[in-house]
């Protein structure tokens, strides 16, 4: 199938920061605890989600990888999982303190990119994928309107998430440094 030629990844890219607020308005939409919003808010998220794999697909096969699009893709994750994250906690659906602890990292790691990049952009490896996999769906089971007896696993779910957001990020420090050397 072809593609529009304005469809190129980092158009994609930026069109799933502009959605963002959709999926932040749907999940507040009647309170907080809508089920049918709930659900559609889900969809909106995973959409966006589908969006991220998409651009970096669609980027491999058009050999169109760029040092804005390397930088921009996961600043585009973060705001889309900070997003939904705070807006959880707002609405007492998700604990404060995983919040902070995986917004930190995220914006701790963004801004250390940023400090480093005039050495060139660090793209993300495969331990920050499997953990923007699971943020992605810890963050997603919250947002559904699960039973209390799927709780166990909605928060199983996220704990392997901050520790792999946490791990990650050492990890990513550490190899900057190493490949500085």
């Amino acid at each position: 199938m072809r593609l529009p030629v304005f469809l190129t990844p980092n158009f994609i890219t930026i069109s799933r920061l502009l959605f963002v607020p959709v999926g932040a308005y749907t999940l507040f939409k009647n309170g907080g605890n809508d089920p049918t919003w709930q659900y559609i808010s889900w969809f909106v998220f995973f959409l966006l989600g589908l969006s991220d794999i998409a651009d970096g697909n669609l980027a491999r096969s058009r050999n169109t990888i760029t040092e804005f699009g390397k930088f921009l893709d996961p600043v585009a994750d973060k705001v889309m999982i900070g997003t939904a994250m705070i807006s959880l906690s707002i609405l007492n659906h998700l604990p404060w303190w995983i919040t902070i602890v995986i917004l930190v990292r995220e914006v701790g790691i963004t801004l250390f990119r940023l400090s480093i990049i005039k050495r060139g952009v660090i793209a993300a490896n495969k331990g920050g994928k499997i953990k923007s996999t699971f943020q992605n769906f810890g963050v997603g089971f919250y947002v559904l309107p699960l039973s209390e007896n799927l709780y166990w696993f909605r928060d199983g779910f996220m704990a392997i998430a901050v520790i792999l957001t946490v791990v990650t990020g050492f990890y990513y420090v550490l190899s900057a440094f190493k490949s500085q050397k």
